[in-house]
């Protein structure tokens, strides 16, 4: 088996923002030469998540709304993880939600995706520089 891994920074303009990093990943996969196997995607922080939707910017919305209306509000008084000087908790929690990675198919090179999927990295406590690893693997 073969292995290629890569690693994405990102040092977001906003504290929370989702982006589209479908190109990166299938650019790391045509790098690696793997014809058949798997790319893992994985956010090396806990407050930010890998996952796989739609490209839509009325789903981005939804998202984000969810997020701060149902899952977990950017409230710090609420949590007691910011009883340690933290105001983050909120992401910590999205990040669960969300989920910190993915695992996508390769076949015959490239990302097998359907129709709709994109691979995104949500930050959900940005403005300071983070990683997400792309590790692909297979033959």
């Amino acid at each position: 088996m073969t292995a290629h891994t890569h690693y994405l920074w990102f040092e977001t303009a906003r504290r929370q923002e989702i982006i589209d990093i479908t190109d990166q990943v299938a650019e790391q996969v045509r790098a690696s030469r793997i014809r058949e196997g798997y790319v893992l995607v994985s956010a090396m922080h806990i407050s930010a998540s890998v996952f796989v939707n739609d490209h839509e910017s009325g789903l981005w919305h939804d998202i984000l709304h969810w997020l701060e209306h149902t899952v977990a509000p950017w409230d710090p008084a609420r949590y007691r993880h910011n009883d340690t000087g933290e105001d983050n908790a909120a992401a910590h929690l999205r990040s669960l939600t969300i989920g910190h990675e993915v695992i996508v198919p390769v076949t015959r090179g490239a990302l097998d995706l359907g129709p709709w999927q994109r691979v995104f990295y949500g930050e959900w406590d940005g403005q300071r520089r983070k990683r997400v690893v792309i590790k692909v693997l297979g033959e």
